[in-house]
């Protein structure tokens, strides 16, 4: 994994002149020329961008010795094969090289063609590269100075054998994991944090966010299909300090590409699939990069669309691979360059979802065969617009980012009564939501041992939940519904101090003031208004906390010890013909972890850690006594949860990495689920040992088990690259998985086990670094396995199954002009 490359623009903010002017000790290691360039974007104080990012992946021997900005430029343009250019005060840009022709009538000897050749710099093996700077640290910490379980995925390497959304993350990372009701209506986890199968007015307990802003507040994963990427990180959680309410399990970052001044590019990509006993499919990507006024406006457009054949069959609607899903999504992003260390992008962003039906099956019975007779399905929409302004203020750094965002939701469940007339569920969850986040920062670097950040942060949040139920083909009668409203302003603030050279030392303190607010929808006045106190304003403060220490062990290793809280405000969801209110949840983990060195680089690197948790007021959803889903606080809860990473190059070229996880986790269910006939989704009721009679287990204390979340968990993968002389390269890229048993809930309905079984792929990629083709193979043994137990919340009187994709293949292309 290249995390650095393919680097589109660096630019790092200057100090003043005469410190870019001032002679400084390097000694960069070999590596790309991109990551060359940051390094001495940082050591000089100076801006320095790379265009073309083919050029940026271009390797280069080691820069070594004192000099000032302009000489580490020209020497990293000679290396690379480059040619710098001078386009401000300590600000260069690098570009191709012009190349020289030879004059007509003149063949050169053998010799000097040879001589010539062998001046060429050729690709080196694979080299340490400087270090990786983790933008959701928001500190610009390094790497190995985060004490915490962090994943980096390359976006070339999400991307290739063909865009996907958070599946590919889930292919390349063993540490999330997610409900499979469908693309756009699926909820995350990560660390054995999750509270219930469905979407409700529950907050996530995984933030996902694009670039600083969160995606949702309490809304299913978007899917967002990750095209154009810089890379996605995963910060294992929690991360209250700095992320504040939702990211009990921890934090997705998206980083997208970002527009390239100067550079006029395009790149187009495709293909077409074929599900075995399934439908055929396809997807196109095209992103530009269009400079506006000359390198100062620089636009960067980005559409994707895909069809995604289904497999699924409903024999009682005479209808065949009924679960096909149309995707159209598209990102804008202007940069606009204000003045020397300040720019403002301004991005669009926006996302259409649509499955014609359901993707679950039938437990017994023909596989891939549903017994349902009416047409579920689903739409999502989700849409943002964000404004961030960057800039510098001598060695202090501001980032302030503004966004509004929209998300809708439409899904239709089976609710058939055994024996009955069809019957259908209609749910619409309808968000919207107002942020800024701003914040000043100042990174700890060589000579400076204190490293700060200082944030704040405002979200307004509307949430309305509506729900109808009626016979098929006939319009629904509405059911009680929700809207919940959420106000939170935020300050936070974290620092690390180097205690010693080898100790460093960190805390930070988030301070959330929270406005809660909602009403019943559909509710009759006169219930109403003799229940307003229930859905009156109620406010409330979070206190969150946090410390480490991190311990360099020799060269390449580290240890660190963490402690983290983080919380989700409380709300109000259905009941019966009215609303009440749940509580806020709240989780305190304690880490201990290592490792040595940084993925994919070098010859060995691993990471690992242990944690325990206790979640108190779990937050969690159910199915009433009238079959529909409700949300409530469940109990208290601890999970000690172990995770472990790791690369090793076998040969040159050749490099196996692997991970995996291990959850084990306990809920304590109060009495007053264990005395009401409710089915608690994915609470795995377990009664207390020694209980002989039933009003013996009914007045006992329960035990519970997170749902969805496999007691073991795994991966593998083997990267390949060869290449040629004439330029050309094969990369072949193959993974295995394995997802441990867990189970739904309780219940003929809900307690079905889930999990344990195998999936895998395999991508080849065969061309230039301009061109190529790739052969994508899915599921490549057939498994057969039920990645979820339920696909209707709904007593149809049959189990249900999530089958995993039948082996598919994909044939397609990328070409960049």
């Amino acid at each position: 994994m290249r995390p650095l490359a393919p680097l589109a623009a660096i630019a790092v903010l200057a100090a003043p002149a005469a410190l870019a002017a001032r002679p400084v000790e390097l000694a960069i290691p070999p590596g790309t020329a991109a990551e060359a360039a940051i390094a001495i974007a940082r050591a000089t104080n100076a801006s320095i961008v790379i265009a073309d990012p083919a050029l940026g992946r271009r390797r280069i021997a080691a820069i070594k010795g004192r000099m000032d900005a302009a000489s580490a430029v020209k020497k990293l343009a000679r290396a690379s094969g480059m040619q710098a250019v001078k386009v401000g005060p300590d600000a260069w840009r690098l570009v191709a090289a012009p190349q020289r022709t030879a004059k007509a009538g003149r063949q050169r000897p053998a010799a000097e063609t040879a001589r010539a050749q062998a001046a060429v710099p050729q690709p080196l093996p694979e080299a340490e590269g400087p270090p990786i700077i983790v933008t959701a640290s928001k500190r610009d910490l390094t790497f190995t100075e985060v004490p915490a379980q962090v994943t980096l995925l390359d976006g070339e390497l999400l991307a290739r054998g063909g865009v996907g959304g958070t599946e590919k993350i889930m292919q390349r990372s063993a540490a999330v994991s997610s409900t499979y009701l469908g693309s756009g209506r699926n909820k995350l986890f990560i660390r054995g944090i999750a509270d219930s199968s469905f979407t409700g007015p529950t907050q996530a307990t995984v933030g996902q966010y694009f670039g600083d802003l969160r995606l949702s507040y309490n809304a299913p994963d978007p899917d967002l299909r990750l095209s154009d990427m810089e890379r996605v990180e995963i910060l294992e959680g929690p991360q209250g300090t700095l992320y504040g309410a939702g990211s009990l399990g921890g934090i997705i970052r998206l980083v997208p590409r970002a527009p390239e001044p100067g550079e006029t590019s395009l790149v187009v990509s495709g293909g077409a699939a074929l599900i075995a006993g399934g439908e055929p499919g396809g997807d196109a990507n095209a992103t530009i990069n269009l400079p506006l006024v000359g390198e100062t406006a620089t636009l960067r457009l980005n559409i994707d669309a895909a069809t995604l054949g289904g497999y699924i069959d409903k024999p009682g609607l005479g209808r065949s691979n009924v679960n096909r899903t149309q995707i159209l999504a598209g990102r804008a992003a202007l940069r606009v360059d204000l003045a020397p260390d300040w720019s403002a992008d301004v991005i669009l962003l926006g996302q259409d979802t649509e499955a014609e039906d359901s993707q679950y099956a039938d437990r017994e019975g023909r596989r891939l065969e549903s017994s349902a007779r009416v047409t579920e399905g689903s739409r999502a929409q989700y849409g943002q617009a964000q404004l961030v302004v960057n800039g510098a203020i001598g060695g202090i750094r501001i980032k302030s980012s503004t966004g509004i965002g929209a998300q809708d939701l439409t899904e239709r469940y089976d609710a058939t009564a055994p024996g009955g007339a069809p019957r259908v569920f209609r749910q619409r969850n309808e968000t919207r939501m107002i942020a800024n986040e701003t914040r000043i920062w100042q990174p700890a670097e060589p000579g400076r041992a204190l490293g700060w950040v200082l944030g704040s942060s405002i979200i307004d949040n509307r949430n309305s939940l509506t729900r109808g139920i009626g016979p098929a083909g006939e319009p629904e009668t509405a059911s009680t519904g929700v809207e919940n409203t959420v106000f939170e302003i935020t300050g936070y603030g974290e620092a690390s101090y180097r205690l010693l050279p080898v100790l460093t030392l960190a805390a930070g303190l988030r301070v959330t003031s929270v406005e809660l607010g909602g009403e019943g929808e559909n509710v009759p006045l006169p219930i109403a208004i003799a229940n307003r106190a229930v859905t009156a304003t109620r406010r409330q403060t979070a206190w969150l906390p946090s410390a480490s220490a991190l311990v360099d062990v020799g060269a390449d290793g580290r240890a660190w010890l963490r402690y983290q809280e983080g919380f989700r405000p409380g709300g109000l969801a259905v009941s019966g013909d009215f609303v009440r209110q749940f509580k806020s949840d709240r989780a305190r983990t304690v880490e201990l972890g290592g490792g040595w060195g940084v993925p994919g680089r070098g010859d060995f690197d691993v990471s690992a850690s242990l944690s325990y948790t206790r979640w108190r007021d779990i937050q969690a959803d159910f199915i009433d006594e009238g079959g529909l889903p409700s949300t409530a606080n469940v109990g208290d809860g601890t999970i000690l949860a172990a995770s472990v990473t790791g690369s090793v190059r076998l040969a040159p070229g050749l490099r196996f990495d692997a991970g995996a996880t291990i959850n084990d986790s306990r809920v304590d269910v109060p009495q007053f689920f264990a005395l009401t006939p409710l089915s608690l989704t994915g609470f795995d009721i377990v009664p207390p040992r020694g209980a002989e009679s039933a009003a013996r287990v009914l007045a006992a204390p329960r035990l519970g088990r997170i749902p969805n979340i496999a007691q073991v968990s795994g991966r593998a993968g083997l990267q390949w690259r060869r290449d040629f002389g004439n330029g050309t390269a094969l990369l072949a890229d193959g993974w295995i998985s394995y997802v441990g048993k867990s189970r739904l809930g309780v219940g003929p309905e809900l307690g079905e086990l889930q999990g344990d079984y195998l999936d895998s792929g395999l991508i080849v990629r065969f061309g230039r670094d301009n061109a190529g083709l790739t052969l994508t193979l899915s599921n490549l043994f057939e498994s057969q396995g039920n990645r979820f137990a339920l696909g209707t919340p709904f007593s149809t009187g049959r189990a249900q199954v999530t089958p995993l994709q039948p082996r598919t293949i994909r044939i397609g292309f990328d070409t960049r002009f």
